[in-house]
């Protein structure tokens, strides 16, 4: 299964960039954005952005 993660801005919470991700790489990217305390959006792609 692939996701959709979306970085999403401090002030106002708008998607700021995204990428489709395999689900062995979820884990990982949560990890790092919370080191630093970034906010992501992460839901199932869809078939159009595979």
């Amino acid at each position: 299964m692939r996701f959709e993660i979306m970085r999403l801005d401090d002030i106002d919470g708008a998607a700021v960039d995204s990428t489709v991700v395999d689900a062995a790489s979820v884990n990982r990217i949560v990890q790092q954005a919370a080191s630093v305390g970034q906010r992501l959006y992460i839901r199932p792609a869809d078939a159009a952005t595979r």
